[in-house]
């Protein structure tokens, strides 16, 4: 599968567990976005807003064009698969990432702050 992924800046700066349990989920963090079957990227705190705000959304599209979708802050939180309610998540899931670091900067950044650990 192809998995993309946007990721907060704050929760990834927070060394919750310690410094050496944060170091593992960095170092986790880094080999993970680096497979070629995943894109991850870091949503900067400056950022002032962004449709992600409401809570996370998730998507999965398969292979024979169907499509479900879930997101916290639309559609009371239940899955959706109509086509149209699918289009709103897809476009506000494009949003983020457009206003999120590109992938290659956002390991840079993580590769940064396990530097500073």
């Amino acid at each position: 599968p192809v998995l993309g992924f946007v990721l907060e800046e704050a929760p990834i700066r927070r060394p919750l567990g310690g410094t050496m349990v944060w170091r593992q989920q960095l170092e986790r963090l880094l080999e993970v976005g680096r497979l070629r079957n995943v894109t991850l990227q870091v949503m900067p705190t400056h950022r002032e807003t962004h449709p992600g705000l409401d809570g996370r959304i998730e998507l999965l599209k398969f292979e024979d064009g169907t499509a479900v979708g879930r997101s916290d802050g639309a559609f009371s939180g239940r899955p959706i698969s109509d086509p149209r309610q699918l289009r709103i998540l897809e476009l506000r899931y494009g949003t983020i990432r457009a206003q999120a670091l590109p992938p290659g900067e956002s390991l840079a950044f993580i590769e940064q702050l396990l530097g500073e650990t």
